[in-house]
């Protein structure tokens, strides 16, 4: 997978650099070393990723379940909650395994044609996320300084409407994603 700077060697090179004794006569610290704190971080991440990916899990979907199972609690709010939480079930599902795995494995073992579909989903379920915010944002502002006026403009439906648009502009201007990512192969030349 394509990635501008590896997270887990910036964290190795810092943590080298910190340890560095100034009573040492050799250069830097030892190949040995350097792995001892690459497995470490390595290790870290993935216990900080599957945290996350846990409790994103199961907070999200208990806010769908309990809204979708209480019918008077539909408003146009909590159809944005749940539209935010069905948006952040989808990063942690699609996204959060893979994105641990690339920190904590040094080469991408999905293949290209996953890799691409990985940063597409990225893309498209954190601005869904976003916008989501944003919709939210302005439905409070609808609500709290127009609230009379805003009756007509605040239904279900348009929430729906509003929701469906959101998706289906972010799924289309995120095509290009794919296409900006893939796997990279370096020929390593053996001496």
């Amino acid at each position: 997978m394509v990635v501008t700077e590896n997270f887990t060697q910036l964290l190795v090179d810092a943590a080298s650099r910190a340890n560095l004794s100034a009573y040492s006569t050799d250069a830097g610290p030892s190949v040995s070393h350097d792995s001892e704190i690459a497995s470490i971080v390595s290790k870290i991440v993935a216990i900080l990723f599957g945290f996350i990916g846990i409790t994103g899990l199961l907070g999200n979907a208990m806010v769908v379940l309990v809204v979708l199972s209480n019918p008077q609690m539909r408003s146009t709010t909590n159809l944005l909650i749940i539209n935010l939480a069905i948006a952040d079930l989808l990063f942690v599902v699609f996204c959060i395994p893979f994105t641990a795995t690339d920190y904590v494995l040094d080469s991408w073992p999905f293949g290209d044609l996953w890799c691409k579909i990985v940063q597409y989903l990225i893309v498209v379920t954190a601005h869904a996320s976003i916008y989501t915010l944003v919709l939210m944002s302005l439905d409070r502002f609808l609500a709290v300084v127009h609230p009379i006026a805003s009756m007509v403009i605040r239904t279900e439906r348009n929430t729906v409407l509003a929701i469906t648009v959101l998706w289906i502009v972010i799924i289309t201007t995120a095509i290009p994603v794919p296409f900006a990512h893939g796997v990279s192969f370096q020929l390593v030349e053996l001496r």
